[in-house]
Formats: C-alpha cells, sequence, structure tokens
C-alpha cells in the first residue's frame, strides 16, 4: 500500500539526494548531538535522576529542531535548487543553527526546570535576561528570515522551475508565512530590551504567537489549496 505526502498537490523537483542536503542532514544531526542532556553514562541513580530531569527540556528543544529540519527538507523536496544563491543561504542556515542550539537548550533547560521542578541546573541573573533573550531571539529571526529568503529565491525562479499557478501562490504565500514568524521574534527582542529588568522574562510569551501564525497560515494554505489546487481561480502565473 504507497501512503501519500501531505504536500502530494505540489510537485517536488528534489531528485537524489544532492551532496548539498547530505551535508545539511550530518549538520542537523551533530546539532541534535549537541543537545544530549549527558554523553556520559549515569554510575549512580542519583545520577540517573539528575539526568533524567534534563528530559523534557531535551525533549523541546529537539522537537523544535525538527521543525527547522522538516522545513529545510520540505524545500529542496520540492524545488530541488543547488546553484549559488541557493548555497549561500542554506550555508547560512546551518551556521545559525550550531549556533542557535545552545542557546535554545539553554532556554529550554531554565523555563521547563524552573517551571516543573522548581529548580535551576542553569543560572541567569536577572539583568542578564534581556541580553539572553535578545540571543536567543536573533538566533530565531536568523533562522527564519533565511527560510523566507530561500522562498523568495525560488519564487524568483518560478519561470525556470516552471512552477504551476498554484505552487507560485503557495511559494508567495511561505514567504509571508516567515516574515510573520520573524516578527514574532522582533518584538520579543523588543520587549526584552524595554521592559523592566524584573519583568523582561514575560517577553519570552510572546512566542506563543507562533501558534496563531501556524494556524492562520495553515488555513490560508488549506484555502488555497481548495481554490488554486481545483482550478477555482487563476492566480498569475
Amino acid at each position: 500500500m504507497k501512503i501519500g505526502r501531505v504536500d502530494s498537490d505540489f510537485r517536488w523537483r528534489g531528485g537524489e539526494v544532492s551532496r548539498l542536503e547530505g551535508f545539511s542532514d550530518a549538520v542537523f544531526g551533530f546539532a541534535l548531538t549537541l543537545l544530549v542532556v549527558s554523553l556520559e553514562v549515569p554510575r549512580t541513580f542519583a545520577q540517573l535522576a539528575e539526568t533524567m530531569r534534563g528530559f523534557f527540556a531535551f525533549a523541546f528543544s529537539f522537537a523544535l529542531l525538527l521543525v527547522v529540519w522538516e522545513k529545510h527538507y520540505r524545500f529542496f523536496r520540492r524545488y530541488g535548487l543547488q546553484d549559488g544563491t541557493t548555497l549561500l543561504l542554506n550555508s547560512l542556515l546551518l551556521f545559525v543553527v550550531l549556533f542557535y542550539v545552545y542557546p535554545l537548550k539553554f532556554v529550554s533547560t531554565a523555563f521547563i526546570e524552573g517551571m516543573l521542578f522548581r529548580r535551576r541546573s542553569v543560572v541567569v541573573d536577572a539583568e542578564q535576561i534581556p541580553a539572553l533573550f535578545t540571543v536567543y531571539g536573533a538566533g530565531y529571526v536568523a533562522i527564519f528570515a533565511i527560510y523566507g529568503a530561500l522562498y523568495l529565491h525560488a519564487r524568483r525562479q518560478r519561470v525556470a522551475l516552471e512552477l504551476s499557478p498554484f505552487e507560485a501562490a503557495l511559494t508567495s504565500a511561505e514567504v509571508a508565512h516567515h516574515a510573520l514568524l520573524c516578527a514574532v521574534g522582533l518584538v520579543a527582542i523588543a520587549l526584552a530590551r524595554s521592559l523592566p529588568i524584573e519583568a523582561a522574562g514575560l517577553s519570552g510569551f510572546t512566542y506563543v504567537f507562533i501558534g496563531a501564525v501556524e494556524t492562520w497560515h495553515g488555513a490560508r494554505e488549506g484555502r488555497m489549496r481548495r481554490e488554486l489546487a481545483g482550478g477555482a481561480a487563476d492566480v498569475p502565473h
């Protein structure tokens, strides 16, 4: 039984896994390795319990990196681009992902351990919180800005890629989608820098609006699939 993919109405132009994709997968794998709670096997139950307390922060960070990887996988399957601009943007993306791992792990550990266990295995002073959320937000914004740039580049190559009206419209929608995700991070950074120090940590809750952005984009994409893939609307190519 053949299982259809979610993106079945978008023609995937990527063929065999390229060296660029293979190298990227290796970098993502290395980034996931850096998230591991501990590379050393616990030797006592106390050490095991300490390691297990880091499980939830690890799971949260792991899930976020998988989201970033899935976006990468889908982009290269959709367009199969291997030109210089794509190579440059992909290199920048991998650089930022490796940079982002430790801020992601630090913030996840501080937030989840504090919320679930009322303890801290990482230490950050109140006056350091604005800088912490600025670094975290900068990495977040950079990742989604690069994805937006990749989709913008694909949109400009629509003739060479022979994108259908539906595919061109969906590509444009992805540019707007990632621009909104960037806006969430920019607002979080602005709040972290402008709120009083004792309230700067509240800027982290700005990221809950990612859910609203994803819901809006999902609804918009679903509407486009129904209208454009079914030929109900004529979008300029």
